[in-house]
């Protein structure tokens, strides 16, 4: 009874750290709001920062006796509990603003936010305060790298380690820390995507957008989200160089984030020996080269199909969903293509979601063993990743996600035709929900928007989303039997 006491507490002191985290990132839209003088919007802000900082405060003063070492069981109810209270709270200032007026529409826009999978309710985006709409990039940002990591970086003060956490938050089958203590790598983690997001933000701002548009979509492009400020999305530019800048960092962030760490400590060979890296590298070029063929005749001139084509494979593969073009007008051969990379992803440990290009490159492996195994009953094979054996319990890991990821995408698909929803427009929505991607295809295209959807599928797809953030088993577990017994 102690120990549950205990860990009660530790649910309840991170839980509130992180609520208190995200109210402290409401001093960025406050400050948007003071400086273009949108004074009705600040109390939306104010008024709940406010009281999670005091709730965050009294919680890290109160000390319990005993530390609460966490289990795997408690660190998945954590992390599960954090993010579901993250996107409550995070719909508060859309809701008490009058921005979103349905309690519905202003969970699902911060589900959206934070899973960084960028569907929104809304069709004028534009008209919308601006301190408003900073938030509701920057929700990408935050979930992009992980709020539970952010929080990792802070929990010696709680007196607990995070490593637990950091594995039922991270993306991927591999769980790992490329340096000894998990604190110090979240926060190398997050001192380089904040690197990249002022990198960013500088080179929009050159490039023509101003500041506050600048930083909103760095906030978007670095979490793989894809919320933008513009109707039109990052098409109302009209610009080749920032489409390019988009591109570039819509890319990099579809790269799993310790590599750059390996970059930086001059570790080269782990970049050289990344399987999943060349497999990430192979398949854009091999998609970008496909659409620029089949394209070519539509956008004329080749720096202007690859502007396009480039760009839409990054924005697809990294799951961020931008639009500079809407490809459900493209080719049958092209929209097969794009359709394909929903079932991607980007790599593991990135800020992109999807299925992640090592499980396929596992699921390759496997197949590929399967068959040698026919032609040589007596052989020995192994799995290996990086140039090495990997580990004999990731197979069945791997295979159980996909079980469970196709699982979920039927369901709901089902789900969603019994309201109406067209298999096609069904389907790719499931898709786009599960992958955190975005757009999907006929009533959900890249020109269209969420909030036509009936109520009770907005919160399945709420659920849908978090589950493809959390990579399935986080929630998942919850369901089983198993999770509930002493």
């Amino acid at each position: 009874m102690k120990y549950k006491s205990t860990v009660t507490i530790t649910v309840f002191r991170v839980l509130f750290l992180i609520l208190a985290i995200v109210g402290l990132s409401f001093l960025i839209p406050i400050a948007i709001a003071l400086y273009c003088h949108e004074y009705s919007a600040l109390p939306s802000f104010l008024i709940p920062m406010t009281i999670s900082l005091v709730l965050g405060v009294l919680f890290l003063i109160f000390k319990h006796r005993q530390r609460a070492k966490l289990t795997a069981r408690a660190s998945f109810v954590v992390v599960a509990v954090a993010w579901v209270g993250a996107c409550l709270f995070g719909a508060i200032p859309f809701y008490a603003s009058g921005a979103i007026p349905s309690i519905t529409d202003a969970v699902f826009e911060s589900v959206s936010g934070f899973s960084t999978t960028g569907s929104t309710i809304l069709s004028e985006i534009e008209t919308l305060p601006r301190s408003i709409n900073m938030w509701r990039c920057l929700t990408h940002w935050l979930g992009g790298m992980g709020i539970v990591a952010l929080t990792v970086a802070l929990l010696p003060i709680l007196g607990i380690g995070g490593f637990q956490l950091i594995k039922a938050e991270t993306t991927g089958p591999e769980k790992g820390k490329f340096t000894p203590r998990i604190t110090t790598t979240a926060k190398i983690l997050w001192f380089i995507y904040l690197g990249m997001t002022v990198a960013e933000t500088i080179l929009l701002k050159i490039a023509g957008m101003d500041f506050i548009d600048a930083l909103s979509h760095a906030f978007s492009t670095l979490g793989t989200g894809g919320f933008s400020t513009k109707n039109a999305s990052i098409a109302a530019y009209n610009s080749p160089a920032i489409d390019m800048i988009c591109f570039t960092f819509m890319f990099l962030s579809g790269i799993n984030f310790s590599l750059y760490f390996y970059v930086f400590a001059r570790q080269f060979s782990e970049l050289k020996n990344n399987s999943e890296l060349k497999g990430y590298l192979a398949l854009n070029a091999v998609a970008i080269l496909l659409l620029t063929i089949f394209e070519y005749d539509q956008f004329g001139g080749l720096f202007r199909t690859l502007r396009y084509t480039s760009f839409q494979v990054a924005t697809i593969l990294s799951t961020t969903g931008f639009a500079t073009s809407d490809f459900t007008l493209w080719t049958p051969a092209s929209q097969a293509i794009i359709f394909m990379l929903f079932f991607i992803g980007g790599c593991s440990g990135s800020t992109s979601g999807g299925v992640k290009i090592v499980r396929w490159l596992i699921f390759h492996k496997v197949l590929k063993i399967e068959i040698q195994k026919m032609i040589h009953p007596h052989g020995i094979f192994s799995v290996r990743l990086n140039q090495q054996p990997a580990r004999k319990e990731i197979v069945p890991t791997v295979m159980a996600f996909f079980c469970l990821y196709y699982f979920l995408l039927i369901f709901t698909t089902f789900f969603g035709t019994l309201f109406g929803m067209d298999i096609l427009t069904a389907f790719t929505g499931a898709a786009t929900m599960i992958g955190n991607i975005g757009p999907g295809f006929n009533a959900l295209g890249p020109s269209c928007n969420f909030g036509w959807l009936a109520a009770p599928v907005k919160w399945f797809y709420c659920f849908a989303m978090l589950a493809g953030r959390l990579e399935m088993f986080t929630l998942f577990v919850f369901l089983a039997p198993t999770f509930w017994k002493k």
